[in-house]
């Protein structure tokens, strides 16, 4: 299982999750009682159930550098471009806009 901590404008706002069954993005309570909390993205509203699809959300998906960005993250990272996630993990840290992608420990690196 991977898991990621999902910031917007600096601030945690949620986890995504991917495991065996798929992917899992869930926002946190705390930033659901926020009177600053707003939705990571239009298709994501706030909501204290989770989203769960078997394919990575397209949202998250869109942040995913493409082209030569693309090709040297591959390159540099050896990741292959079908593993979403870890294309995620790897690149979006520091992408254009408000939200940002920050890779937690897996039970195995802990």
């Amino acid at each position: 299982m991977r898991k990621a901590e999902v910031h917007l404008h600096g601030q945690l706002a949620g986890h995504l999750t991917q495991d065996e069954h798929g992917y899992t993005f869930a926002y946190t309570p705390a930033y659901l009682l926020s009177p600053l909390a707003e939705p990571v993205s239009l298709t994501l509203p706030l909501r204290a159930e989770p989203y769960v699809e078997r394919v990575l959300h397209p949202f998250f998906d869109g942040l995913i550098p493409e082209g030569w960005l693309l090709e040297v993250a591959e390159q540099n990272w050896k990741l292959n471009a079908r593993d979403r996630m870890g294309l995620l993990l790897a690149c979006c840290r520091d992408c254009i806009g408000a939200v940002s992608i920050h890779p937690l420990p897996t039970e195995d690196e802990r």
